[in-house]
């Protein structure tokens, strides 16, 4: 498997433009965000094979590794702590680079306290190790979840009718990327995303 950051990009921006288009009225009714996970990991999923990515799977609200064991983090110094993801897209540790894309989406009445952690979250999800310490067998992986090439929080805010991505790479954030106005209200076929990869 051999995929680039601009393709994951690609995958993401049509998975996401066929969610909105297809899902709006999910969203416009106010359906849970694990609902709407699931709906956005299934437009993903569909588009796997396309990209040359079977043996991919997107899970949502998915917390086991290798062997079944809970998923786990490093958060600050030394603190392991359990993780649960909105969604990810991995290989279910059947491939070497199981991490591909990690989501954690949030509505307005998240608390802020909420939506830090969901971003702290999707920091540690793609750094690329935790001990800067990688087994040199290329099999064994590593003990804490990591290594997602593309983490974004996705914003969904259906009274003001706006969805923004925040998306992180490297255990960094990039800041704000999409920003949608208007598009829950309104046909979304029409709708583009603009990224700048």
């Amino acid at each position: 498997m051999d995929i680039t950051q601009k393709a994951l990009y690609e995958l993401f921006k049509r998975g996401l433009n066929e969610f909105l288009r297809v899902d709006a009225s999910l969203i416009r009714d106010n359906a849970a965000e694990r609902n709407l996970c699931a709906r956005l990991g299934y437009q993903f999923e569909y588009l796997l094979r396309e990209y040359g990515l079977a043996g991919y799977y997107a899970d949502a609200e998915h917390n086991r590794k290798q062997h079944g064991e809970i998923k786990t983090i490093i958060r600050g110094k030394d603190e392991v702590i359990q993780v649960t993801c909105d969604l990810i897209v991995h290989s279910r540790g059947e491939q070497l680079h199981d991490n591909l894309i990690a989501v954690e989406m949030a509505k307005p009445d998240k608390s802020k306290e909420e939506n830090l952690s969901d971003r702290n979250r999707l920091i540690a999800l793609t750094k690329q190790t935790f001990s800067d310490v990688w087994s040199n067998n290329g099999k064994t992986l590593p003990e804490h979840v990591c290594g997602y090439l593309l983490g974004a929080f996705i914003m969904v805010d259906r009274l003001k009718k706006f969805v923004s991505v925040e998306f992180f790479e490297e255990g960094e954030s990039l800041g704000e990327q999409i920003r949608l106005r208007r598009l829950i209200s309104t046909p979304i076929a029409s709708t583009t995303i603009r990224l700048t990869v």
